[in-house]
């Protein structure tokens, strides 16, 4: 498993009967997670709760605030700090376990010794990858189709005093930026995407993850430059195994460069045992 375990300002405290109690910098937050299918391991730790995500039979769901919580917050890993908040949709604008794949292409980034190293995020969410490749001295492509979410992504931007002049922010749909990219030429030294099981874009088009992700890594491959550095992708879709991704990444990319993939859950541990599962990422390097 890729096991993120360098937060110090995140942390799940226990995990149990489909929820898991988190605390983020000094406020623990209680939210839905349908795989914990065992008991509880502490149950006085959930008392401790400031705020609880209670999900509706008709979908969707919403907040009970047990204490007054700021409206956003911040958290830190390591050099990087995030605005965070409770969203309608019981997230926090953050998903704590990626940060074991910014440790992972910050690294290659790094260790590249390049100063040109460019890099397409795909369904880029609030930043968090965004921030991660840019702190290592990579420009950065930040795509996604909500315009709020690029927003949320400048102001964790701002936050970090990293120069503008290292992103270029666009909001579009993923498939359709990249196809123009084609056209126009234009390459990527690393791609990474965190696409949604469905979705829809800004001009209404729906979006089903088994029905677009090969073509859509196929076309990314097209875009990667010469002598590319790494290929992420990550999956929150039950059914999509790691074998999935490798195979995937196989066909797209490693047969053109060769290199190395490798594909496993994406793990975060639990202070009171054991290991929270979320999702899964194929991870494709240059050999």
């Amino acid at each position: 498993m890729f096991l993120c375990d360098t937060w110090t300002d995140y942390e799940v405290i226990d995990t149990g009967e489909g929820e898991k109690l988190e605390r983020w910098s000094d406020i623990i937050l209680r939210r839905p997670d349908p795989q914990t299918i065992w008991p509880r391991g502490d149950e006085s730790l959930w008392r401790k709760a400031q705020a609880h995500y209670h999900r509706s039979d008709r979908g969707g769901g919403e907040w009970e605030f047990l204490e007054k919580l700021p409206d956003r917050w911040i958290v830190r890993h390591q050099n990087l700090s995030f605005y965070v908040r409770p969203t309608g949709f019981k997230h926090t604008g953050l998903f704590p376990e990626q940060a074991a794949n910014w440790n992972w292409m910050s690294s290659l980034i790094r260790s590249s010794g390049r100063k040109d190293v460019k890099v397409l995020n795909l369904f880029g969410y609030t930043g968090g990858a965004t921030l991660a490749c840019a702190s290592a001295g990579a420009h950065v492509t930040h795509v996604d189709a909500a315009k709020g979410m690029v927003a949320w992504a400048k102001e964790n931007r701002e936050l970090n005093g990293l120069p503008e002049s290292s992103f270029r922010w666009i909001v579009e749909d993923a498939l359709r930026f990249v196809q123009r990219e084609i056209r126009r030429g234009n390459t990527y030294d690393g791609i990474l995407m965190d696409p949604p099981s469905y979705g829809r874009g800004p001009t209404g088009e729906v979006w089903k993850l088994e029905n677009e992700l090969f073509g859509l890594v196929d076309t990314c491959a097209r875009v990667l430059s010469d002598r590319p550095l790494f290929f992420l992708i990550n999956s929150y879709t039950t059914g999509f195994q790691a074998s999935v991704l490798s195979n995937m990444l196989g066909k797209c990319v490693s047969r053109r460069f060769g290199g190395t993939v490798d594909s496993q859950e994406l793990c975060l541990p639990v202070t009171t045992g054991g290991v929270l599962p979320c999702g899964a990422s194929g991870r494709w390097q240059r050999g």
